[in-house]
C-alpha cells in the first residue's frame, strides 16, 4: 500500500509543483542563456532502481563542454561553474527539473540519491545492500544528513536506515526537513 500511495503522491504533486513553478523555470533559462550560451537543460546519465540507467534533468550549471564526472573530482571546479549555477547550487534550484523525473515515474520526491552513471563504488556496495531495489529520489535520508559531506559508506548507512523505516510519514518528515535546509542554507 505504501508504494501505490507515494507513486499517487509523487504524481500529482511532482505535476502541481511543474505548473506552479513554470515561471521560475523560464526565468532560470533566460539567466542560463545570458550567462553562458547552450543548452539550458543538462541530461545527467544516472542509475536507477534496479540498477536501470536513465536520464536525468537538471539545469545546467557549469561552463559548456565541462567534464561528465562529479563536481567534487574536479581539480577547480569554481572555475567550470557558472555565476547562475553557483546561484542554483546554493538553493538546489538546479534540481527542480527532476520533478519531470518523478512524473513520469524515474524517481520519486523521496530515495537514496541517484549515482552517477560511473560512480561504481557507490552502486556496488548499494548494491549489496538492496538498496538498488528503491526509486531514487529528489532528496533522501543521506540528503537531509550531511549531503556531500558525507563518505560514500556513510550514505549508504543512511539509504539502509531509510529502506528499514520507509512510509509515508518517514518520507514527509525528509521532505521537511529538505525544506528547512534549503531556506535556511
Amino acid at each position: 500500500m505504501y508504494l501505490i500511495l507515494k507513486r499517487i503522491f509523487d504524481t500529482i504533486f511532482a505535476l502541481i509543483s511543474i505548473i506552479l513553478l513554470m515561471p521560475i523555470f523560464l526565468f532560470i533559462s533566460l539567466a542560463i542563456k545570458l550567462e553562458d550560451q547552450g543548452q539550458v537543460i543538462y541530461w545527467s546519465e544516472r542509475i536507477g532502481k534496479e540498477k536501470r540507467t536513465f536520464k536525468m534533468p537538471k539545469f545546467r550549471t557549469m561552463a559548456m563542454n565541462s567534464p561528465q564526472i562529479a563536481t567534487h573530482l574536479l581539480e577547480n571546479p569554481d572555475e567550470l561553474i557558472t555565476k547562475v549555477g553557483s546561484f542554483m547550487r546554493r538553493y538546489s534550484i538546479d534540481e527542480l527539473p527532476q520533478l519531470w523525473s518523478i512524473l513520469i515515474g524515474d524517481m520519486s520526491f523521496v530515495g537514496p540519491r541517484p549515482a552517477l552513471f560511473n560512480q561504481d563504488d557507490l552502486v556496488r556496495i548499494r548494491e549489496e545492500r538492496s538498496i538498488n531495489s528503491l526509486k531514487p529520489g529528489l532528496t533522501g535520508w543521506a540528503q537531509v544528513n550531511g549531503r556531500d559531506d558525507l563518505s560514500i559508506e556513510e550514505k549508504v548507512e543512511y539509504d539502509n536506515e531509510y529502506k528499514s523505516k520507509a512510509s509515508i510519514l518517514f518520507d514527509i518528515g525528509i521532505i521537511l526537513k529538505t525544506i528547512k535546509i534549503v531556506i535556511t542554507r
